[in-house]
């Protein structure tokens, strides 16, 4: 009978913490599984066909980079990768090559009329998404990308 009070109160202990995390554990857990992470712009190198990027346009690309809406995310199968990494009606991509934690990672940015297409590589695996940013699309549309 004591047991079963004792399990009781743990059990109920424990719904309670977890179901109410404090602000800083959660923030921690979206970070870790977020797909499209914020940049900043310490430690970042831009690339577009082959030439850096620098100055006030590097910070105006980080900027709209960080403000695109999220679309949607493209599965992968294993054997596919290079069609993410190098796909055939495109023009060159932006290259963004950025650390998370002690990994290095980096981005291909594809531009369509409808989206911003993003490759990000590291060294385990490769993730394909969609973002939507008139502003990333208009910068590289109006300027060839002086960004």
């Amino acid at each position: 009978m004591v047991w079963t009070i004792i399990s009781l109160i743990l059990l109920g202990l424990l719904k309670v913490l977890v179901t109410c995390l404090p602000t800083g554990p959660v923030e921690w857990l979206i970070k870790k599984f977020e797909i499209h992470s914020k940049l900043s712009d310490d430690h970042i190198t831009i690339t577009f066909e082959g030439k850096p990027v620098k100055g006030k346009d590097k910070t105006t690309l980080i900027h709209d980079f960080n403000e695109a809406i999220f679309l949607k995310k493209h599965y992968i199968y294993p054997g596919t990768e290079e069609l993410f990494l190098k796909p055939e009606h495109s023009e060159p991509p932006v290259v963004i090559d950025t650390k998370k934690g002690k990994k290095d990672i980096r981005l291909f940015l594809y531009r369509y009329k409808d989206r911003i297409d993003v490759v990000k590589q590291d060294k385990k695996k490769v993730v394909a998404y969609s973002l939507l940013s008139d502003r990333l699309q208009l910068a590289q549309e109006k300027k060839g990308l002086s960004v």
